[in-house]
């Protein structure tokens, strides 16, 4: 029953990575870069109130701007696009690879070995520092401090 319930599962998750919808109009659907590389010519290049240039300058400028922006974004990942997905998608296979087969089993071997340690250690402290503090609060206990204000 559970070698059925694996094999469902897997054929779930390859379904999902192969079929799976792409939304080409909303390419950030968690809003990942919308103010950090959101730039617009007005961003960039602004001009003060009486430092104007010539409007045919101007308006030739926003169109160099924008347009260039546009191809040369367009150019840069039809070029480097797949080889950069490539390369991102086998680092953060590395990542969850280590994660899940180093970091994750290390972190609970550590914690299961310092349980140990832990009991240990907590009973040399109630065996040897507890009647020594309990001893140490008994002597304090009896002194009495008076402040008086001399004028």
């Amino acid at each position: 029953m559970m070698a059925e319930e694996h094999r469902d599962l897997e054929a779930q998750i390859v379904n999902d990575i192969h079929f799976k919808e792409i939304d080409l109009v909303n390419r950030d659907p968690k809003n990942i870069n919308e103010d950090i590389v959101k730039v617009d010519f007005e961003d960039v290049i602004a001009e003060p109130v009486g430092t104007y240039s010539f409007d045919g300058v101007w308006k030739v400028s926003y169109t160099t701007f924008t347009v260039s922006k546009y191809w040369c974004y367009r150019l840069l990942s039809t070029l480097l696009g797949v080889p950069l997905a490539l390369l991102w998608g086998f680092l953060f296979a590395c990542i969850s690879f280590c994660h899940i087969w180093a970091v994750v089993p290390c972190i609970k071997s550590y914690l299961i070995e310092i349980q140990c340690i832990s009991h240990i250690y907590s009973l040399c402290i109630r065996t040897f520092c507890n009647p020594l503090f309990a001893a140490m609060g008994q002597v304090c206990s009896s002194i009495k401090m008076v402040l008086r204000k001399e004028t």
